[in-house]
């Protein structure tokens, strides 16, 4: 693992939990990397569908210097590079296993909240 950039001293475990994370698909790249294994970059982009070639590229960069995921590249014609989750990763995933419970049962609840409040708009008022 190289020298990582990130900002450090950290308030607390949190803080340097969530530098780590931050970026809209570095918590999703380990779940697909927990979920499906070792997977080449266009295997990655398929199962990110939004994420752009640029952005991916940097996310795993910032990722593989946090030492969170390994790069395998072999050498044969063409190129070959797999990447998949170190023990950091791992962990980190377990970790963020129950904010990812949390996340889901939040959106059911507010699912269920614009369901009913749907339900108030299309059904008219009872008469008095």
């Amino acid at each position: 693992m190289t020298s990582s950039t990130r900002r450090g001293p950290y308030i607390c475990g949190i803080d340097a939990a969530m530098d780590v994370v931050s970026g809209k698909w570095k918590s999703l790249i380990l779940w697909e990397l927990n979920n499906y294994g070792t997977r080449r970059f266009g295997e990655l982009r398929r199962g990110l569908p939004g994420v752009s070639e640029k952005m991916l590229i940097q996310h795993l960069r910032e990722m593989e210097e946090d030492g969170l995921i390994h790069r395998e590249v072999y050498r044969e014609v063409p190129p070959r590079v797999e990447y998949s989750l170190t023990e950091d990763g791992k962990s980190l995933n377990e970790a963020l296993r129950p904010l990812g419970e949390w996340g889901t049962k939040r959106s059911a609840r507010l699912a269920a909240g614009s369901e009913l409040i749907d339900q108030a708009f299309i059904t008219p008022p009872r008469p008095r």
